[in-house]
């Protein structure tokens, strides 16, 4: 972990801010979000369990599937990524892509009579986050 001296006194040391983490909350609560989208309208439609068939159901129940599958392995390995390195306006514009993906995203699959470019470019944005920091990564390893 890296570490910076406080400016008030020499002998007192604290971890430097990290950028992942904060991103990280944000992306909580855009995940509590999707699950209150999703229990409000099975409390509305009577959905104890499953998507009964209902459409809406099975938009909302995927939105948040979704967005629990991929933004936590992609916000690690973004974490990973900012732990080696000191270029914090990429670890900003990374985290930023990922967040602007799975809105998009979100609102794309959440459509009913759905404009398939949200989907598309939420996933892309996504998909390019994952893809970029994983490369790098193994780059960084191997190299």
């Amino acid at each position: 972990m890296h570490v910076t001296r406080t400016p008030k006194s020499s002998t007192i040391w604290r971890p430097k801010k990290m950028i992942t983490p904060l991103y990280a909350a944000i992306a909580a609560l855009i995940f509590i979000v999707l699950s209150f989208r999703a229990l409000l309208l099975r409390r509305k439609l009577g959905i104890a369990i499953g998507t009964g068939d209902n459409q809406k159901m099975e938009r909302a129940i995927g939105v948040h599937s979704n967005f629990a599958e991929y933004t936590p392995i992609t916000l690690l390995l973004i974490f990973f990524l900012e732990s080696q390195t000191g270029t914090n306006i990429w670890i900003h514009v990374l985290c930023l892509t990922l967040i602007i993906g799975r809105l998009l995203h979100a609102y794309g699959v959440s459509q009913i009579e759905e404009d398939f470019r949200f989907r598309v470019g939420g996933m892309i944005l996504t998909l390019g986050c994952l893809i970029f920091v994983s490369v790098r990564l193994i780059v960084s390893y191997v190299l």
